[in-house]
């Protein structure tokens, strides 16, 4: 399974493909995509979206998985971020994958086994666990940690899910 993690900016969107043969994860590629800050807002998001579309074609993810927001003290921020998460979710949903959301906090928790870890515990352990993986920006590690998130929690879920329809729970 091929695996697109998705941490969402206005200016900075971070994304990270991994592939998933059981419990080894394996480093595709990683990298940002921007949006001109010099640019209306509606014209940013296209260029966001295009950006993320070209992402989708070149790797070709099976699934998707998207750092949930943060509520910060601005308001006008607050609704920009969202704005530009909206069209990362909308980017793999059009492609037919299906698209996870996970919290801060979770995915701080499932990769580096704390959910107050700071942004460099979680590189180090995006490294140790995808070696190979440059990261040349934070947006990057969070978007293979978010992906790593996503591997270990789906795998799971496949797990439990023919013992949930053989119950009925």
């Amino acid at each position: 399974m091929r695996v697109l993690g998705l941490d969402p900016g206005l200016r900075h969107t971070g994304w990270g493909v991994i592939d998933v043969a059981g419990n080894r994860l394996s480093h595709v590629a990683d990298g940002v995509v921007h949006a001109p800050i010099d640019l209306p807002l509606s014209e940013r998001l296209v260029a966001l979206f295009r950006q993320l579309t070209q992402v989708l074609d070149r790797f070709h993810p099976d699934e998707a998985a998207v750092e949930e927001s943060f509520v910060n003290k601005n308001a006008a921020s607050t609704l920009k971020l969202g704005v530009a998460r909206g069209v990362v979710l909308l980017v793999p949903a059009l492609a037919g994958l299906k698209v996870a959301e996970y919290g801060a906090k979770h995915v701080k928790l499932s990769v580096v086994g704390t959910g107050g870890a700071d942004k460099e515990q979680v590189v180090m352990m995006v490294r140790r666990l995808l070696p190979g993986a440059i990261l040349k920006r934070a947006d990057a590690a969070d978007a293979l940690a978010v992906a790593i998130c996503h591997a270990h929690h789906a795998g799971t879920m496949r797990v439990w899910q023919p013992v949930r329809e053989s119950t009925g729970r």
